[in-house]
Order: C-alpha cells, then structure tokens, then sequence
C-alpha cells in the first residue's frame, strides 16, 4: 500500500503528514521567505534617492519567487511517493502548490483541496487518517 499524503502549507510552513501500513511519519518544511520584502539601508524618506543604493522591486520579486520556488519543490519532492493527497492551508499557498503540482502531473493524487486556519500536527494527522 503506497501512502496518502496529508498537507497543511502556508508561505512560512509546510507540514507534510504521510500514512501507511508502517505507521504514520511527520515532515516539517520551513521556507525561510519573508513575506514583506524590506528595503536595506537608511530609510528612503532620510537618505537621497540613488538607483544604485535601493534594489529594484522586480529583482527583490524575482528573488521572493525563486525562494518560494525551491520551498515549494521540497514540498513535492515529498510527496512524491503518495498515493492520495490532500492540501490544506489558510492562504494562496495551497493554490500555488497546486499549480507546481499540476505542472509535474501529480495532480490526479489530489483527493482534497480546502481552507483551512492554522492546525497542529495532532490535528492534521487526525484529518489525513479520516480521509
């Protein structure tokens, strides 16, 4: 019997619970992305404008994406070996996962899909188990 796979995820965790016939096995992923991208330096109102001083916002968004990136491509590495998978989570994050997931043909395993708030590990089995 492959396992089911169970998954709360936002953009700062991922908590990747997997069921089999051995018992059950918990994986915590962090992304270690920050959300609200800070500008370094002096603030901009107190200093003088100089292009070279301040990253342009379409690098530091392409620097936020790739991290997402490699984050969300450790998630999937993971449930490679399941046979059923259910997502859930509070934010876009489950959405974006479920495109990447989609993208490497993984999404006939997706048996679940919703929103849910912040859960404990505890909590997440227990869902994964009655699914």
């Amino acid at each position: 019997m492959k396992p089911s796979a169970g998954l709360w995820i936002d953009h700062r965790e991922a908590v990747i619970v997997l069921v089999s016939e051995k018992g059950q096995e918990t994986k915590r992923i962090t992304s270690h992305v920050e959300k609200q991208l800070r500008r370094s330096g002096r603030s901009p109102t107190r200093a003088p404008f100089e292009s070279q001083m301040v990253p342009a916002d379409d690098s530091r968004e392409r620097d936020y994406a790739g991290h997402l990136a490699n984050y969300y491509d450790e998630v999937v590495s993971c449930l490679r070996a399941a046979q059923a998978i259910l997502i859930f989570g509070p934010g876009e994050a489950k959405g974006e996962l479920r495109k990447r997931i989609e993208r490497d043909k993984l999404d006939l395993r997706i048996t679940c899909f919703e929103t849910s708030d912040k859960m404990t590990e505890r909590q997440i089995s227990q869902k994964v188990r009655r699914a």
